[in-house]
């Protein structure tokens, strides 16, 4: 616009001072790709397809999944290679790449719904609003508690709402996360832009991977039969609802033995049906001596762990990164935070709709939508693209492993990725793309759990397909011992 002179912008609102959604799915990728010195000779095998809008939404939600897939998938080519394999061809379409990340599934039929009517927007007595996760019954009962409702069943949002009037919405964020609960207010850029949390996001990149420790490198497990990728790599899974085990899957969609890890302490949502394709599911109690010592016995012979603790919450386990490397040198470390290492809100509990919430995304959907409510993303797009971004790493992590030896730490943060969103800039008239449908998008397997039918995995590889050989199993079906392959 500068060679506009003193002429009037007629751009809508929203898209003021925006970056126009002008930057490629390929220059995308490209960028996130260089930036960790990955060879350019890998993206001369990559073919992106599709185009913006693919979802009603003024963010580039389908460039976001579809190059968060795409390095992901092109790390395990790079792996492939690494190993002996020849160069092969990755191809991700968007829409597909899209809807993956809708975490669309059925089981016997049925559509599963992890919502608790509880959960969701409110306005306060101020004006503002906030957004209230109750989908685990504590992080609920916690919320009605603190606004003298009723807990249990018995409360409705109409009992919220009249409690919420008596509130300022910021005043409520605080309270809540000081009583270890999760609750945001929702802001505006500008005003995220200003909060101490959001200018601690800003000055970090996308993700980190950094050294940690020595350890001499480990060669890659020669390839047995039916050969892909990550063949006979070890992964332990401590991670839960979606952003975290979508890195696990998309790992055991590559080849990896992923062993999913959960207490027998902690609920989970029905969204573990799907994101547990391809693992093994064990139950450790890390509370007790017993599953420490089951843990660290996993841990002897496995190549990266994932976590998506709170910050400090593995080391007060004795599983954090210096631990880990210590115990198994030579391991690629993944942790997933909410608002990432670093600020005033690195300890905060958080989702993706709490991240969507206070960074500014539900205001600016809003703006767009011309709406004066809370208006989310039509997907969790900062969970599914940070569990690819976790996978991509962690695959990067362990080929600088097999060349270069070391420990490795890899970062990632939901508001992180949320800020890159941002810098994928805006899609004019996105919001209008009708939601699609997903034919030809689903696959049909047994699970522990019923007839499941979910999205295949959006990347294809022309020589190691991306595929699932273990079916989604409830935790505590394997035992927690490493099968022997």
């Amino acid at each position: 616009m500068n060679d506009m002179g003193h002429l009037m912008d007629f751009r809508p609102s929203f898209l003021k001072g925006r970056t126009p959604a002008s930057k490629t799915p390929r220059d995308v990728l490209q960028r996130l790709w260089r930036s960790f010195d990955l060879p350019d000779e890998s993206l001369e095998h990559v073919v992106l397809t599709g185009a913006e809008p693919v979802l009603p939404s003024s963010f580039a939600v389908g460039t976001a999944a579809q190059a968060s897939i795409a390095a992901a998938a092109l790390a395990a080519a790079e792996i492939w290679q690494l190993r002996g394999g020849a160069r092969q061809q990755v191809a991700v379409d968007m829409l597909h790449a899209a809807q993956e990340c809708r975490s669309h599934f059925t089981v016997d039929g049925a559509t599963v719904d992890p919502r608790d009517p509880i959960t969701g927007v409110y306005r306060c007595g101020d004006g503002g609003w906030v957004r209230i996760h109750a989908n685990f019954a504590h992080h609920r009962d916690g919320a009605l508690a603190l606004l003298g409702c009723p807990t249990g069943d018995g409360a409705t949002r109409a009992t919220v709402e009249q409690a919420l009037g008596r509130w300022r919405a910021q005043d409520f964020e605080q309270v809540a996360a000081d009583a270890g609960l999760v609750v945001t207010a929702m802001r505006s850029f500008d005003e995220w832009d200003r909060h101490p949390q959001g200018q601690a996001i800003a000055a970090q990149p996308l993700l980190t991977i950094e050294r940690i420790g020595d350890a001499d490198p480990r060669p890659l497990p020669k390839y047995g039969q039916d050969a892909r990728p990550l063949q006979d790599i070890r992964v332990l899974d401590l991670t839960r609802i979606i952003a975290g085990p979508v890195c696990g899957r998309a790992l055991a969609a590559y080849g990896a033995d992923v062993m999913l890890v959960n207490s027998p302490n902690l609920p989970n949502i029905d969204n573990l049906i799907d994101t547990s394709r391809g693992k093994l599911s064990v139950l450790a109690d890390l509370d007790t001596a017993d599953g420490r010592i089951a843990l660290g016995n996993l841990l002897r012979s496995a190549h990266i762990f994932v976590q998506g603790y709170r910050p400090g919450g593995m080391a007060a386990l004795g599983f954090g990164p210096q631990d880990v490397a210590r115990i198994r040198p030579g391991i690629v470390y993944v942790s997933l935070s909410a608002y990432g290492p670093v600020g005033p809100w690195a300890n905060r509990r958080g989702f993706d709709s709490l991240v969507q919430t206070a960074a500014g995304f539900n205001h600016a959907e809003a703006q767009a939508a011309g709406q004066d409510a809370p208006k989310p993303l039509p997907m969790q797009i900062l969970d599914h693209a940070s569990g690819y971004l976790m996978a991509f790493g962690a695959q990067v992590a362990l080929a600088r492993q097999a060349t270069e030896g070391g420990s490795w730490h890899v970062k990632v943060s939901l508001a992180q990725t949320a800020h890159w969103l941002r810098t994928l800039g805006r899609v004019e008239g996105g919001l209008d793309c009708p939601m699609p449908g997903f034919n030809g998008l689903l696959e049909t397997t047994p699970s522990g759990f019923g007839e499941l039918v979910a999205v295949r995995h959006a990347a294809q590889f022309s020589e190691t397909p991306a595929r699932w050989t273990r079916p989604s199993s409830p935790p505590g079906t394997h035992p927690t011992v490493w099968p022997f392959n």
